[in-house]
């Protein structure tokens, strides 16, 4: 199984996939789509829209896992990461990809074991999971790979229960 998962955001859009067999995690790639930070909202998006969208045609997840945004505070930025989700969760029904949303505390208690983790602490730990040489960069990467592991660890974990999938 291949998961792709993204760090939403409307000006850098982390996204990592990993493949999985058994018990193993094989990271595919990882990277980040970077916009112009002074371009409309719309262009913007369009361009996340069709960079995503290239990443999804070239290596077909088989799944898509998605980080929700911490509102704490800052309303206007909950709301701006929402419209990148959006883009995400369109590419996953055009393309029939089953989609999954974690929120940041379910990442980091999958990842690192505990979900008041340092983003720090939770990169450490996709680079030992993953055995990479180094932390995942950039940032955005290194935490798009973390959600992508948090589904797998979920998926594992619901398998064991035998739970019924979910979304």
């Amino acid at each position: 199984m291949i998961v792709l998962g993204v760090d939403p955001g409307t000006i850098v859009l982390g996204y990592g996939l990993i493949e999985s067999r058994g018990d193993g995690m094989t990271p595919v790639c990882y990277d980040s789509i970077k916009c112009k930070a002074r371009s409309a909202m719309s262009e913007r998006l369009l361009f996340l829209y069709e960079g995503l969208g290239e990443v999804v045609r070239r290596y077909r997840p088989d799944v898509i896992a998605i980080e929700s945004p911490f509102v704490g505070d800052n309303v206007k930025s909950a709301f701006a990461i929402g419209k990148a989700q959006a883009i995400v969760f369109l590419l996953a029904a055009q393309n029939g990809i089953p989609i999954y949303e974690y929120s940041p505390a379910q990442v980091k208690h999958h990842v690192a074991d505990y979900g008041a983790s340092s983003k720090e602490q939770v990169q450490q730990m996709v680079k030992m999971l993953l055995e990479l040489d180094e932390v995942p960069e950039p940032n955005d990467a290194a935490d798009a790979l973390a959600v992508a592991i948090c589904h797998l660890r979920e998926s594992r974990l619901r398998e064991i229960l035998g739970e019924d999938r979910y979304r």
